[in-house]
């Protein structure tokens, strides 16, 4: 339709549905409406992939479980999120933040602004960007089945690694098979991930049975779904024994089923099944690294976790856990070996590696979203607890 004003369209879709709207041609932003304040588009990160849709409309999955949905009409593209039915917490933001280089003067304003976002399940997302396709491409209609999901190459890459093991795991044709041998096989892989046994899950997946579970559904793909839920259901179970906040377990494991019903690939399906059970594991790993395990001290890495962007305090979190400081201080060090400093030190430690591994932040900037004081401080701390400094790290694992 050639008379659209794309400008009032973009303006009312915006307004309607709470969420950013931005209008293109060709690779030209036209139009912007954000109907909350975000000093910095999150879509910045993802713009390539999101501009090399070409279908009328598709969607886009971040490894937040963002969405980003996608119209296009001729030379006009409409980008519509983020939005999710589950947003991530704080310090998920915090880490977007940091991304996109928002200012620690604005990291505030730029979590509010997402978590004032209208929170949409995606498939409500799809069926307004249908209703809009129907009007503006010339009356075709599209069904939630015609629509493709377009992952991160990040994730795309993280999950593909194992997608050998993976098939080995679930194929469908093996030469020896035994009825209903799920119970031992879940057996298991659900302790693997109560103790957070990264290691262990990938070996055993690398000599995995052939499993064979009983028909909950009379359609393929409706049963690969169904088998995806249980399992997520039984880990989040698993890492909840292991550990891991309940709030945290149940919110990734709703992101994951939500993310799996979108799927329509055999293949994608299996692959997102062994990345959900890895990061079950590998944050249960995490929990449990260098502690002997009691609640105070899984209590004290969940809240560590939750506060890896600020300068954490021991007091804050003594009042969070209803504790006086030095009994806090005492009890720790009685259980762990270790003093609260050196353990918070240490996490700060270990997250600044993976940043100097996997970012091309400076060592400046990574001090900054840690809560260091200064950079000074932060060199100083990460030499004591490796050995070498930030630079000498990054150079040494590239």
């Amino acid at each position: 339709m050639s008379n659209v004003d794309y400008a009032y369209l973009g303006k009312c879709v915006a307004s309607l549905s709470g969420i950013p709207v931005r209008i293109y041609e060709g690779e030209t932003e036209l139009f912007r409406f954000f109907p909350v304040n975000l000093p910095k588009d999150p879509m910045t990160l993802y713009r390539a992939n999101i501009m090399k849709i070409s279908e009328h409309i598709g969607f886009f999955a971040t490894p937040l479980f963002h969405y980003y949905g996608v119209l296009n009409a001729g030379k006009r593209k409409l980008v519509v999120g983020p939005t999710s039915q589950i947003m991530a917490d704080d310090q998920r933001l915090k880490e977007l933040a940091f991304r996109l280089d928002v200012p620690k003067e604005e990291v505030g304003a730029f979590l509010n602004g997402m978590n004032a976002i209208v929170r949409m399940p995606v498939e409500t997302l799809l069926e307004m960007l249908c209703t809009l396709n129907h009007f503006l491409n010339g009356g075709e209609t599209l069904q939630l089945s015609d629509l493709a999901i377009h992952e991160t190459e990040q994730a795309l890459l993280k999950t593909g690694a194992e997608q050998q093991r993976t098939k080995r795991v679930y194929a469908e044709e093996a030469s020896a098979r035994q009825a209903h041998n799920t119970l031992a096989v879940e057996n298991v892989l659900m302790e693997i991930v109560r103790q957070g046994d990264t290691a262990a899950l990938k070996g055993w997946l690398s000599q995995a049975p052939a499993i064979q579970g009983g028909m909950i559904a009379k359609d393929q793909l409706r049963q690969l779904r169904n088998t995806f839920i249980v399992t997520a259901t039984l880990a989040s179970r698993a890492a909840i024994r292991g550990g891991m906040r309940e709030d945290d377990a149940f919110t990734l494991s709703d992101a994951y089923i939500q993310r799996v019903e979108l799927m329509t690939s055999h293949e994608k399906i299996l692959n997102l099944q062994f990345h959900m059970l890895l990061e079950y594991t590998e944050q249960v790993e995490h929990l449990h690294r260098g502690k002997h395990l009691t609640k105070l001290s899984l209590d004290v890495a969940n809240y560590v976790r939750h506060h890896l962007s600020e300068p954490v305090s021991v007091d804050a979190m003594a009042e969070a856990f209803f504790l006086s400081r030095p009994y806090l201080s005492s009890k720790f060090k009685q259980e762990t070996g270790q003093t609260l400093t050196d353990y918070i030190l240490n996490e700060k430690t270990e997250e600044a590696k993976r940043l100097l591994r996997y970012s091309d932040k400076s060592a400046a900037a990574i001090a900054a979203y840690l809560g260091f004081s200064s950079h000074g401080h932060f060199c100083k701390v990460f030499k004591k607890y490796t050995g070498l400094t930030p630079n000498e790290f990054r150079d040494s694992n590239r």
